[in-house]
């Protein structure tokens, strides 16, 4: 059964009344549609941790496939809908306001799958009853956002302090096995900015992480050369790719193997 999360606070989120109409009307006829959508972004912090700010708009996550059911459900309802990126991104617009629709991170494959909606807790927003990305699906669409423009590491600690308990962690790790190095960042990352918490991030993820540490030290560093920042922020490493040298971290590999 779905737990309850907290209404967010109105104080510093609250947006302007035409916003606030067209969000209220967006997410009511969302849930009358029964067509399947998690909250995330600034709402979902709000109402995890209590943290509120300025926001231009509601993301919502979905699968792909009930993402076009979305889009389909609202252009019958005489409402403007794009495709802004094939790759995850898709939007419901009505003048300059929007709720984006997303379904995977740009950068790397995080995409939304039915073990999200497992458990996933409840809140209302702008009148509508919702259901939240949970915790540790937030973290996995949030620790990868480390651009120059836009960072979104506080979100992810903010998360591990207020909602350690509510976090599958062996889920996550499952989640960022290829990428267990980013994990391992964050959560010291953590350690660093609450050395009195700790001891809220199980000791056997720690211990894992630092053991693959310490393996990875003991083999010879890769002979291919790979710039895995873009990943992270492809304008931010675009230099590496396109002056340097260095390989997109995923791409393709036909080089590598008419070299072997």
């Amino acid at each position: 059964m779905a737990t309850q999360a907290r209404t967010p606070n109105r104080s510093l989120i609250q947006p302007p009344p035409a916003a606030e109409a067209f969000y209220s009307e967006v997410l009511q006829l969302m849930a009358r549609s029964r067509i399947p959508f998690l909250v995330s972004g600034t709402y979902a912090l709000a109402s995890y941790t209590g943290i509120d700010r300025p926001t231009k708009d509601v993301d919502v996550f979905a699968k792909a496939g009930d993402a076009l059911k979305l889009l389909s459900y609202f252009r019958d309802r005489g409402f403007a809908v794009e495709t802004v990126d094939e790759r995850w991104l898709n939007r419901i617009t009505r003048d300059e306001l929007f709720v984006d629709v997303i379904t995977n991170m740009p950068t790397v494959t995080t995409h939304v799958t039915d073990d999200w909606f497992v458990d996933a807790p409840e809140s209302e927003l702008f009148g509508a009853r919702v259901k939240l990305v949970p915790p540790t699906q937030f973290i996995w669409s949030k620790i990868f956002v480390q651009d120059h423009h836009r960072y979104d590491g506080a979100d992810v600690t903010h998360m591990i302090l207020k909602c350690h308990d509510r976090i599958d962690w062996k889920m996550l790790l499952s989640h960022m096995e290829l990428y267990w190095e980013v994990l391992l960042m964050a959560l010291l990352n953590f350690r660093f900015i609450y050395p009195s918490e700790r001891h809220r991030v199980p000791r056997w993820l720690m211990e894992e992480l630092l053991d693959r540490l310490t393996d990875q030290m003991m083999v010879k560093p890769p002979g291919k050369e790979v710039c895995r920042g873009r990943i992270f922020s492809p304008r931010d490493y675009a230099i590496d790719v396109e002056q340097w040298g260095f390989s997109e971290a995923v791409g393709n590999l036909e080089e590598q193997y008419a070299a072997d």
